[in-house]
């Protein structure tokens, strides 16, 4: 353990070493699992869910078909993006025009958590998307009464209340969430979403995975590297490539 790591930081790689160690046992018996209780302290986190490709489908359509063409454009854009960069909700609602360049394909965070603003390089299928929004946004709503990135019917700044009331329906609409009883949909969970699926695809593509989690940290937002590694037990597909990758490692360093 690093010199100095609290508690909450042994705990977090507790919940790792647990998860992968159920997985390996599935395949062999003999392997121990980690008592719970082996540290003084344990954090609590909810059960995240991860959003399926069909899941994130389903709430863009059900977000197009919002009566209003104004708020169905900027529902669809709020989903979307906070799929595609792992954002905070607050993040998201609290960005101005000026914050993406379109020319460069870069969105500013400067309402950040921790007060630590950030630079966002995009997918250039994001910056497309972003790019279309604003020119619909500005011919729905030509005399907005914000400089907001994300605008409501009425040409303020998109409500949180608004966003989550709307994202509610959604999930309820589609039926999404109603098979996991250990866990509730929500929007942050579209960070955790992305987060995951950036690290599948790196497992997946044969990356240094060790080597790249600080990127994904900076991406996201966080503090320090340690607070991603929570990520790496948040999904069976990720265990198993893990447990792959240890499994090649060894197999080359006998």
């Amino acid at each position: 353990m690093p010199p100095g790591s609290s508690s909450t930081w042994h705990a977090q790689r507790l919940s790792v070493v647990r998860c992968f160690a159920r997985w390996v046992q599935a395949f062999d018996p003999a392997v121990e699992v980690p008592p719970v209780d082996v540290l003084p302290t344990r954090t609590r986190r909810a059960t995240p869910y991860l959003y399926s490709d069909a899941d994130v489908a389903a709430l863009m359509a059900g977000a197009g078909r919002l009566r209003s063409p104004l708020a169905a454009a900027t529902m669809q854009t709020f989903i979307g993006l906070v799929f595609a960069t792992g954002l905070r909700r607050g993040e998201a609602l609290s960005l101005d025009r000026g914050d993406f360049d379109p020319a460069t394909g870069v969105l500013t965070i400067r309402e950040a958590k921790f007060h630590k603003p950030r630079q966002l390089p995009l997918h250039p299928s994001t910056t497309a998307a972003l790019t279309a929004y604003a020119a619909r946004r500005d011919r729905l709503c030509p005399h907005p009464r914000t400089g907001a990135l994300l605008v409501s019917t009425t040409g303020a700044r998109l409500a949180a209340t608004t966003v989550s009331q709307t994202f509610r329906t959604l999930l309820r609409e589609n039926g999404i969430g109603q098979h996991c009883p250990a866990c509730r949909p929500r929007i942050h969970d579209a960070r955790h979403t992305f987060a995951v699926n950036t690290l599948l695809d790196w497992y997946r593509d044969d990356a240094d995975v060790q080597a790249r989690l600080p990127l994904l940290s900076t991406y996201l937002g966080h503090t320090d590297p340690r607070h991603t590694y929570w990520y790496l037990s948040a999904a069976p597909e990720l265990l198993a490539l893990a447990a792959d990758r240890m499994q090649r490692h060894a197999g080359a360093t006998s």
